[in-house]
């Protein structure tokens, strides 16, 4: 999946995650794919809810050993 911006947000834990998602959407255009890569378990459900939230659309996630990977087009 083609994305505009990748995050790399691994290391960080809860909420900082998020914060540096809103962070990078912001900077993005509405139908832009954010590739946000994290190692808390808990971003998994924080993500989902934020994008819900926010109006953008999680596309797809994926784990790759310690390392969650999420697509969130910008909505």
């Amino acid at each position: 999946m083609k994305s505009a911006k990748v995050l790399d947000a691994k290391g960080l834990a809860c909420p900082m995650p998020i914060v540096r998602t809103k962070k990078a959407m912001n900077e993005l255009d509405s139908g832009q794919i954010l590739e946000v890569h994290v190692t808390d378990k808990g971003a998994k459900s924080d993500l989902a809810a934020w994008s819900k939230s926010g109006g953008h659309d999680l596309l797809e996630h994926t784990e790759e050993g310690d390392v969650l990977k999420f697509w969130i087009q910008k909505g």
